[in-house]
C-alpha cells in the first residue's frame, strides 16, 4: 500500500499495490504494520457496506461525538463517488477546511479519516457500493452531522445535489457557536 497525506493532517489516500497476472489481480487492503507507520494503532471494530442507487446522491456529513469519535477508512467497490471530509478538530490549523477525492472501483483508492472529522460522499455513477472500517462502534445518541451545503464550509460538489435523506437535509448549519470537537 502507498499512503499519501492529504491537505488535512492525519488523513491519507491509501493506494493498493495490486499484483496482477493473467487471472486478474490481488491486493492487500490492510496490514497492521503498514498502518502503524502512519500512527494508526486502533482496532477496526466494525465494518459496514452501503449501496446507493442514483447518481448525484449525497450521504453525509456524519461524525460521532467524543468519547465515541472514530477513525474511518472508506473504499468504493462498485461505481464511483466523490468522498469528502471536514476537519472538526478545534485545535487544528485546518479547522473547518474540507478535502475531497474520487474513490472508485476502478482506481481502488481508500480514504483514511482520523478522529474529529465529518465524512460524506456524492455518487458519480449509479449503483455505488462502499465498504467502511470503523475504530468505534456506532453509538446512537453520539452522532452528529453538518449540512452538505453549509456555506461556512462551502463544499464544491461535482454534480447537482439530489436524493438526500430527510435526516441529512436537517443537519444543522455551522455558526459562530460551533466550537469543534
Amino acid at each position: 500500500m502507498t499512503f499519501t497525506a492529504t491537505s488535512l493532517k492525519g488523513s491519507y489516500i491509501v493506494e493498493l499495490n495490486a499484483f496482477t497476472d493473467e487471472r486478474g489481480w490481488f491486493a492487500r487492503t490492510y496490514c497492521k504494520k503498514e498502518f502503524e507507520a502512519i500512527g494508526h494503532n486502533s482496532e477496526w471494530v466494525q465494518m459496514n457496506h452501503s449501496y446507493t442507487k442514483q447518481k448525484g446522491s449525497i450521504r453525509g456529513m456524519h461524525y460521532q461525538l467524543p468519547p465515541f469519535s472514530e477513525i474511518k477508512m472508506v473504499r468504493c467497490i462498485a461505481g464511483a463517488v466523490y468522498d469528502v471530509i471536514i476537519d472538526l478538530r478545534k485545535e487544528s490549523p485546518t479547522f473547518l477546511q474540507w478535502f475531497g477525492t474520487e474513490l472508485s472501483a476502478e482506481n481502488r483508492k481508500m480514504l483514511y479519516i482520523p478522529e474529529g472529522f465529518a465524512h460524506g460522499f456524492q455518487t458519480l455513477s449509479n449503483d455505488c457500493e462502499l465498504i467502511y472500517h470503523h475504530s468505534q462502534f456506532y453509538t446512537p445518541g453520539a452522532e452528529g452531522g453538518i449540512r452538505y451545503n453549509d456555506p461556512a464550509v462551502n463544499i464544491n460538489w461535482p454534480l447537482p445535489a439530489n436524493n438526500i435523506s430527510a435526516r441529512d437535509e436537517q443537519h444543522p448549519l455551522l455558526n459562530e457557536n460551533f466550537k469543534g470537537l
